[in-house]
């Protein structure tokens, strides 16, 4: 009789790490601050802007440190942009289907989806059933679903209100993180780092909204 192998367990030779590797930059990142709010004009037509600053090695951007200055209704602009370019892409199955996943006879499970949503940046599919002979094929498309936004909080541009309302820096440094956390969950989705609109927004210091969408190219 053979014995039974064994699992060889025996501890596998690592490069050692330099210093270079340990407290170097890591070999892809993209971050963005937004920070340093100010408040514009006065009486009835004060608004806030925003700090925002990138940074990136990622190539798909031109600069790899930008820093422009935004106020509550470009990010606006950005979602509305992106959400109809979303719409397009779904319609026109070009662009959005770079990473489709092709389950053939029976449709994925509830679990299987959510477990290609955690391994692809948790992201949201579109699902297609497609017919190839006597078989049923379920594709899924990976597609920009949009955060949402912080609200307008439309109660605090009530007039004789007892504070600030929209200028209570409170509220200000509350809207800050959220279009923070608005911004680097846009910036971070593979689709939608193909946008020019996003592009235009971190990069460009004004935007131009008459502007032709479209995508950008490595």
């Amino acid at each position: 009789m053979t014995e039974p192998s064994v699992a060889d367990t025996r501890r596998l030779h690592s490069k050692p790490q330099d210093l270079n590797d340990a407290y170097g930059p890591p070999s892809n990142f993209l971050e963005i601050d937004v920070y340093d709010p100010q408040i514009v004009g006065v009486g009835r037509n004060r608004y806030t802007t925003y700090e925002v600053r990138m940074r990136t090695n990622l190539p798909i951007f031109k600069l790899k440190d930008s820093c422009v200055r935004r106020r509550y209704s470009d990010f606006e602009w950005l979602k509305n942009e992106l959400e109809r370019d979303s719409k397009l892409d779904q319609q026109t199955r070009t662009d959005c289907d770079i990473t489709s996943i092709a389950f053939t006879a029976h449709p994925p499970s509830e679990d299987t989806c959510l477990w290609k949503r955690k391994l692809f940046w948790g992201l949201a599919y579109q699902t297609v059933l497609i017919q190839t002979g006597p078989l049923m094929e379920t594709r899924l498309y990976l597609v920009i679903v949009v955060p949402t936004l912080p609200s307008k909080a439309l109660k605090r541009q009530l007039p004789f209100r007892g504070d600030d309302g929209l200028f209570e820096e409170a509220f200000i440094e509350e809207r800050r993180s959220g279009l923070e956390q608005f911004i680097n969950k846009i910036a971070g989705h593979p689709l939608a780092q193909n946008e020019r609109c996003l592009h235009m927004f971190l990069q460009e210091e004004t935007i131009d909204r008459n502007y032709i969408p479209g995508k950008v190219r490595h």
